[in-house]
């Protein structure tokens, strides 16, 4: 019997503004890591506030993967032209390497219709670069942050 077959089943589904309370409770768990990585806790996933994630969640499209009813993760994107831009990725830190980003991000690209995907990350996020790349992205552009790092802008081809 594979072992994999006792795992809970995960579901996804849109999420709105009465959902910004667990999105933030994922988003701010998520984020403990990268906060490590950089040094600072000041970056935007850790300093959002609730009304500012109801916001995002009430004007752009969201996904979120349940499983066995818990919010392991969470997907912020829109369509600009045919342009998908992936917003905000949060998993949560028990699910990482479980295939949980992988599959928001696929679903995002499924339902946009649009014919390429951005997103971008931070040059010293390693783990989210090799995952990116795993799915598809490759680099486009870097932008110097100031401060030694890069934000990390990558692209893939959804559809001809």
């Amino acid at each position: 019997m594979n072992t994999s077959d006792f795992r809970p089943h995960i579901t996804i589904e849109k999420l709105d503004d009465a959902d910004a309370g667990e999105v933030l409770t994922l988003q701010r768990a998520a984020f403990v890591s990268e906060a490590q990585i950089y040094g600072s806790a000041d970056m935007p996933p850790l300093t959002q506030t609730l009304e500012q994630v109801a916001a995002e969640l009430r004007d752009g499209d969201a996904l979120g993967a349940r499983r066995d009813g818990r919010l392991v993760g969470a997907i912020r994107f829109r369509v600009d032209g045919d342009t998908l831009l992936i917003g905000r990725i949060a998993v949560a830190p028990d699910q990482q390497g479980e295939g949980v980003g992988r599959l928001l991000l696929e679903s995002a690209e499924q339902r946009s219709g649009a014919a390429q995907s951005e997103l971008f990350t931070g040059s010293l996020s390693e783990a989210n670069i090799r995952l990116y790349e795993s799915c598809g992205y490759a680099v486009s552009e870097r932008v110097p942050d100031g401060d030694g790092t890069e934000q990390v802008f990558m692209r893939k081809r959804l559809r001809p």
